[in-house]
């Protein structure tokens, strides 16, 4: 127990003292070029826009102090540790006033409004079929008949009152345009301008509600923000003597001329709180500290029941859209189901109006008390703290309320369609005492059969078969027994899946260091070529590359550059696939030559160059030559025409194949060499060089048997 008790003790202290001074660090850190004598413009809060009543930013208040120097090292440490803590209660108080604001000012409530709309919408589309409305409301009928057999006019005219306003509602809704709570004069934005309106006159401020989310902010920045980091920074606030003062230097960005301005103005003590800070605001900051993480949680625990209200109206909504297509024409827990989404969407505009009230209610009375102690800031400080977290669990009571509100006028509501005198009573009078003997016994056995159907002692006696009254349900306990019987396999799948993937990006990695890693365009080709050589799936390619740390633009260039090869080689069947491949990557490239990938193609033309080379036949060391039949060839090897007049099919056979694969590796050979060299220098020459030396290559080409046999054949 006390070792737990230590652990609380331990993580408190982390949260009050280390974290937001590690949140001070990383916004210190922020800005390395920072030389001034003070903590300054924290530019990671510039995005929120809270500025005080002095319209000055609070990402741009300043903490002034002395930083010491060599010859006074204890005032450096002093001087980073106010500053650390300084922006951390400056991030945090910051925030705060933003959640506030973002949550009242219903910007947000524009992305929700265009995904709702969007989404009731599809769904009214889908359920506007008539015949769903004439299923539902022939069963409904049947209830009506089934209450006047049973001599219950009463519950049939209900019935029957029910199922007209469904009706009409049901096809306004269905068939009209959908009804949107979340727009600019929904009923969720009317509770927040009746809410507002009412905070405005305990405020005494304008009832527009843009501008009393401005006007709460700006009291929120003085209250929270300017008088206590002036009462920490001088000891006192400035407001009385120096307020412009200080509102110009820091909205100027001036924090070196601030200081001498301070003194100039006749406040000598602000001045003299500068020069020599004491290890007493210190304390004060961790104070400030505690208080502002206080402040930042009331702030979230608000922003997240006002935003908790839209999402409620969300849900709700599109649930009564089923309710007024079906479910609200068939008496019962339908009928119920109905009225909780109506009430709960009406309680979300309530509770809007409720938090809206409760906030300007607080913020009256924390304003209240800085007013009535203004040279007792970081008391009132504390109190506020205290305040707030008082204020916390009344907001969290105040929705627990008003949710057993919602539930209780559903069940006024639904008690009503039943005929019931009260929720849950089963007489009291004559039209109870008939309801409870009208009870549809039909209903009644339903409910019994289902309760029957979802109890696991039959699943039991019914062989292992869940919910046996399904229809479906022979044909889902074959699916379920086979899943079960299949598991381990599926296991054993699964790991050696997982194996071969982390195989994969081993081998991958090894294979783009070899060429310059996976940031360069030969890493990435020699890799792909290297992956599909080991006939990894295509599919799996990219997520390959990409966990191996290859970027997007790099993966797509090699993916494309191997397609543009692929389906621009040569098709012949006759003809030599290294050999085509190389020809089509070098005509990609000099296609692609100028577009952003073209390093890519490059990259590609030199992997199928290599290939090609790595499969050209050699001659034997001691084999003898024909000189004169290759010096023939390469005299004319420029131009197919001259190269099929000069040497006939059947020299091409009668030739020794040494001689013949002599041309071919040299060949081969010179042009890896010349698309290496375009890779490495890709100007125009280069560019020339590759495709003359392309060209060539395709000319040796012998695309059928009645051109002989070429320098590539055995």
């Amino acid at each position: 127990m006390w070792l737990r008790r230590g652990k609380y003790c331990v993580a408190a202290l982390y949260g009050i003292l280390v974290f937001p001074g590690g949140i001070g660090a990383v916004a210190v850190a922020a800005e390395p070029g920072q030389t001034e004598r003070s903590i300054s413009r924290v530019d990671g809060l510039s995005w929120t826009g809270v500025v005080d009543s002095g319209g000055v930013p609070l990402a741009d208040y300043s903490f002034l102090v002395d930083r010491g120097g060599l010859s006074d090292p204890g005032g450096t440490v002093l001087w980073t540790l106010l500053g650390l803590e300084f922006v951390g209660y400056m991030v945090i108080v910051t925030t705060a006033i933003w959640f506030i604001g973002y949550a009242l000012g219903f910007e947000w409530m524009e992305f929700f409004s265009a995904a709702f709309r969007g989404v009731a919408e599809a769904i009214s589309r889908q359920l506007a079929d008539p015949v769903i409305s004439i299923t539902a409301a022939t069963l409904g009928a049947f209830v009506v008949a089934w209450f006047i057999i049973r001599g219950s006019p009463a519950r049939a005219a209900r019935q029957i009152v029910t199922m007209a306003a469904v009706a009409v509602f049901g096809g306004l809704l269905l068939f009209g345009p959908v009804p949107n709570p979340l727009s600019a004069d929904g009923w969720l934005a009317q509770g927040r301008n009746v809410g507002i309106a009412v905070a405005a006159g305990l405020n005494g401020s304008d009832p527009d509600p843009d501008r009393l989310v401005e006007t709460l902010s700006a009291n929120m920045s003085d209250d929270f923000a300017r008088n206590p980091v002036q009462v920490w920074n001088f000891g006192h606030v400035l407001d009385d003597r120096c307020g412009a003062v200080w509102n110009e230097g820091v909205a100027g960005g001036e924090v070196d001329g601030l200081r001498a301005d301070i003194a100039g103005c006749g406040d000598t003590a602000a001045a003299e709180r500068i020069a020599h800070p004491t290890t007493g605001q210190l304390g004060i900051g961790v104070l400030l500290l505690l208080c502002g993480a206080v402040l930042l949680v009331f702030a979230v625990v608000l922003a997240g029941l006002v935003v908790r209200c839209a999402l409620d109206s969300i849900y709700h909504g599109i649930l009564a859209i089923f309710g007024f297509a079906a479910g609200g024409y068939i008496y019962g827990p339908t009928q119920t189901f109905l009225v909780r989404n109506i009430v709960t969407c009406v309680f979300a505009a309530v509770r809007m109006c409720a938090f809206t009230v409760f906030l300007g209610i607080y913020l009256l009375f924390l304003g209240n008390l800085f007013h009535q102690a203004p040279g007792q800031v970081v008391a009132v400080i504390v109190i506020t703290a205290l305040v707030e977290i008082v204020a916390i669990s009344q907001i969290f009571r105040l929705r627990r309320g008003l949710a057993r509100g919602s539930g209780q006028v559903t069940e006024w509501i639904g008690a009503a369609l039943r005929g019931r005198s009260t929720p849950g009573s089963g007489g009291g009078g004559g039209g109870g005492l008939s309801a409870g003997r009208s009870e549809p016994g039909v209903l009644g056995a339903l409910g019994a059969l289902n309760t029957l159907d979802n109890s696991p002692l039959v699943a039991w006696v019914a062989a292992g078969t869940v919910r046996p009254f399904d229809p479906l349900a022979r044909g889902q306990r074959k699916v379920q027994l086979g899943l079960i019987a299949s598991s381990a396999s599926m296991a054993e799948s699964f790991r050696w899946g997982h194996l071969a993937r982390h195989n994969w990006r081993l081998v991958a990695l090894r294979e783009a260091e070899r060429f310059g890693g996976v940031r360069s365009e030969m890493g990435v080709a020699r890799t792909l070529k290297m992956m599909r050589d080991n006939r990894i799936p295509d599919s799996q390619l990219a997520p390959v590359l990409r966990a191996i740390g290859a970027p997007d633009h790099l993966v797509a260039g090699a993916l494309e550059a191997f397609a543009v090869q692929e389906a621009t080689r040569s098709q012949g069947p006759y003809g030599f696939l290294p050999l085509q491949k190389t020809v089509a990557a070098a005509f990609a490239a000099n296609h692609w030559a100028g577009e952003p990938g073209a390093r890519a193609f490059a990259a590609q033309a030199v992997v199928a160059a290599e290939g090609f080379a790595r499969h050209s036949n050699e001659p034997a060391a001691n084999a003898v030559l024909d000189q004169d039949f290759i010096r023939r060839v390469e005299q004319n090897w420029d131009s197919g025409r001259a190269l099929r007049a000069a040497i006939t099919p059947g020299e091409w056979n009668s030739v020794g194949r040494d001689t013949r694969w002599s041309i071919g590796s040299r060949l081969s050979a010179a042009h890896l060499a010349t698309a290496q060299e375009h890779y490495d220098n890709p100007t125009k020459s280069n560019r020339d060089r590759l495709l003359r030396s392309a060209m060539r290559v395709a000319n040796l080409d012998h695309i059928g048997p009645a051109e002989g046999l070429d320098p590539w054949q055995s």
